[in-house]
């Protein structure tokens, strides 16, 4: 819920035949509302003070020092076995400050329109995380199997966000590294378990800090959403048109609140809710894969085989607590030198709620495990983590943590705070409460001060926004799609009745002709458009 556990994407990890999203670092963190820098424009508000600030937008007179990266062209080349182009875009390190910071050089990629149809402009995407690559998410997904009618008419378009995998990314510990801290315990059950977990928080932090330099404390959401207007601009476009999934929302509001004049086409898919403060956004995670894990229960116990047993799902989630409970004890072999651990065991069931497509896998992957054999549950842990088969971590971990913990203060700033949230946690979620009250508690001990406070983005004077949200979405529970598209000014949300995380090209007819429809005719959907 908050760092260094569970959080991401839309359509990233391909598991078999599901679609996982996940991401960050030992055990289940999840996407985090980020927040505004205070040095860049919009209001700031101390820590838990209330109702959130207004979010304001900067000045529309683009400042001296910005017009050489605004000017700037780039210069394409065939990438991707010729199928896609690449190009660099340069960016300030420091918005405040771009001649003395230095630059950066972010990742760009290009699918050009196909026809027919007259060009309706650049389309960027971006999965989500923080920590998706929108490069690969472009290259792997969007720019061959978004709908045929949007990739004719426009340019599709990512850039890997600052810090993020192709642009300057973020780096922490070394793979053997990581390996033992996706082992960690985050239930810790004694004090020397307690300090176990600290230090390994402690140690992931001071890795990033060393490895990762000046970058880090310039990664935060809203310099990710100005490096996406100096993008626009290189491109030539006078309106930015943009789909995001995810944390993916997030930094498109964050843009629509700096840039409202130069908002075209917002589609924002499993949206999160910027006037959240850290631990609510991750108390809200925690019922909303509650939701999900009951949804896959009542599904599971329906069937013969399930490893669950039959009954209701409260029944189901008390032996899944069990089976949590003798891994703890007695870790699982997998025929690996690595044993599944209840952290892994954990991060590999919350992996599957992401997308009902997984939960076959999961079924499969208890019985497993029941059976004493570790080996599935740690392989839907390891796609989570973005874990290659030769022992190789991608950067997403990393840059989820970066980005997370720049952009709201810590939801718990020591082991006692996080004791006397408990049990609010596991009223919210029985099955997982505890673990991720524990994994809140990672940015505590971050090297670099957050610089992002909760806040309404409201976007005055933009065109329409389109907000989608899943009625069971595990990881953007429904209502913060609500509180968003009532925060924008222009917001409309599009409602899916379904479990999963997002909604776009998930196999909705409903859901992809609206979208598709806003995308080519700017023609926003009536009022709560629900689809099944």
């Amino acid at each position: 819920m908050d760092t260094s556990r569970l959080l991401r994407t839309s359509s990233t990890v391909v598991v078999t035949a599901a679609l996982l999203i996940s991401g960050c670092a030992s055990g289940t963190a999840t996407p985090r509302a980020a927040a505004s820098a205070r040095s860049q424009g919009p209001a700031d508000v101390g820590d838990d003070a209330g109702p959130a600030q207004r979010f304001a937008p900067l000045p529309t007179e683009l400042p001296v020092e910005l017009r050489p990266y605004y000017a700037q062209k780039l210069t394409w080349r065939s990438c991707a076995g010729d199928r896609f182009e690449c190009a660099t875009l340069r960016a300030p390190l420091d918005y405040d400050r771009p001649r003395a910071g230095g630059d950066l050089k972010l990742a760009v990629s290009r699918k050009k329109a196909t026809g027919p149809g007259k060009r309706l402009g650049s389309l960027l995407v971006n999965p989500g995380g923080p920590g998706g690559s929108a490069v690969g998410y472009l290259q792997g997904y969007a720019g061959t199997r978004y709908p045929a009618a949007v990739r004719a008419r426009y340019d599709m378009i990512a850039v890997d966000p600052r810090g993020v995998a192709g642009s300057e990314p973020v780096s922490c510990l070394s793979d053997a590294e990581m390996d033992a801290y996706t082992r960690v315990d985050v239930s810790p059950d004694s004090p020397s378990e307690v300090g176990e977990l600290t230090d390994a928080y402690r140690g992931f932090a001071d890795g990033c800090a060393k490895r990762s330099g000046k970058v880090l404390g310039h990664v935060s959401t809203v310099e990710a959403a100005r490096d996406m207007d100096v993008l626009r601009a290189a491109l030539g476009d006078d309106k930015l048109h943009y789909v995001g999934a995810s944390y993916g929302t997030f930094l498109g509001a964050t843009y629509a609140g700096l840039f409202p004049s130069r908002v075209g086409r917002l589609v924002l898919d499993g949206a999160l809710d910027p006037s959240l403060d850290a631990r609510r956004v991750n108390r809200d995670q925690t019922a909303g894969f509650q939701t999900a894990f009951e949804s896959f229960a009542k599904d599971c116990v329906g069937r013969a085989d399930c490893p669950l047993g039959t009954g209701s799902t409260g029944a189901a989630g008390d032996r899944l607590k069990d089976l949590f409970k003798r891994i703890d004890t007695h870790p699982v072999p997998t025929g690996t030198p690595r044993e599944l651990t209840e952290s892994l065991a954990t991060t590999g069931v919350i992996s599957a709620m992401y997308d009902e497509r997984a939960w076959p896998l999961l079924r499969a992957a208890l019985r497993a495990a029941r059976n004493n054999d570790g080996s599935p549950l740690l392989k839907l842990s390891d796609a989570y983590y973005e874990r290659d088969q030769r022992g190789s971590y991608a950067n997403l971990m990393y840059a989820n943590s970066a980005v997370n913990c720049l952009d709201l203060p810590a939801a718990f700033r020591n082991p006692a705070e996080v004791h006397s949230a408990v049990a609010d946690f596991k009223e919210a979620s029985p099955v997982f409460g505890e673990s991720l009250a524990w994994a809140a508690l990672s940015c505590a001990y971050w090297s670099v001060p957050a610089t992002g406070r909760p806040h309404r983005i409201e976007a005055q004077g933009a065109a329409p926004i389109l907000v989608v949200g899943t009625t069971r979405d595990p990881a953007t529970p429904y209502a913060w799609a609500r509180s968003l598209a009532s925060q924008l000014s222009s917001g409309h949300l599009l409602t899916y009745e379904g479990d999963g995380h997002t909604a776009y090209t998930r196999g909705s007819d409903c859901i992809d002709t609206t979208i598709n429809d806003y995308l080519l005719t700017t023609t926003a959907p009536p009022a709560a458009r629900k689809c099944t």
